[in-house]
């Protein structure tokens, strides 16, 4: 079984802040935007038994609340969480992870090691859960790569090409995952442009 990474370039802390926002003109104008996403949910057999729909849940999130009470129905609000970050910000380009399989996260981010990128991690994106007050929910797995842990990842960066520059410091890697950790290098620096902006992750 195969996964994916969804990533949006966006002011994380603007984004956060829409979350219990109660902003029904926002609620309105995502609704009439992603109508035809919204209609075509695959989820209908779990709405049977009580899941909120992607409407009603995207109206929770911006409102806060109510949750359904029922953890099997968290996923719905998970969704709804990428909706509002896919509204708010840029996609950014991911075929180096769409789709991958098994430890594919963890291979490229022991890539970002050998060149001494700590500060941000991919498996984050799999294992984080979104913003209080919304109930965690395994899929969608969220994850942040903040303002300050770009900044720092990119110091890191930096600090190896340095090393680089002097024979057998820099550690060769296989072409799939150098390419994919050029790409992580290129969100950051995209998101490093922008003031106040990150990136925010999900894996489905």
């Amino acid at each position: 079984m195969s996964s994916s990474l969804s990533l949006c370039l966006l002011d994380v802390t603007a984004t956060r802040a829409l979350v219990g926002s109660r902003d029904d003109q926002l609620l309105k104008v995502i609704r009439n935007r992603l109508a035809d996403d919204m209609a075509d949910d695959c989820h209908s057999h779990e709405m049977g038994q009580g899941a909120p729909t992607a409407e009603a849940a995207l109206r929770a999130v911006i409102h806060g609340g109510p949750f359904s009470e029922n953890r099997r129905h968290a996923f719905q609000y998970g969704y709804a969480y990428e909706r509002l970050c896919s509204f708010s910000g840029a996609f950014l380009p991911n075929d180096c992870f769409t789709p991958h399989r098994g430890d594919w996260l963890s291979v490229v981010d022991r890539g970002l090691g050998a060149l001494g990128i700590t500060a941000v991690s991919l498996e984050s994106f799999g294992h984080g859960g979104p913003p209080a007050p919304l109930p965690y929910t395994f899929t969608p797995g969220c994850g942040e790569w903040t303002p300050d842990r770009i900044t720092r990842a990119l110091e890191q960066h930096e600090a190896t090409a340095r090393k680089g520059a002097e024979p057998g410091r820099t550690p060769p890697q296989e072409p799939g995952v150098t390419k994919a950790v050029t790409q992580c290098l290129g969100w950051m620096r995209r998101a490093k442009a922008l003031p106040g902006f990150g990136v925010i992750g999900f894996r489905f």
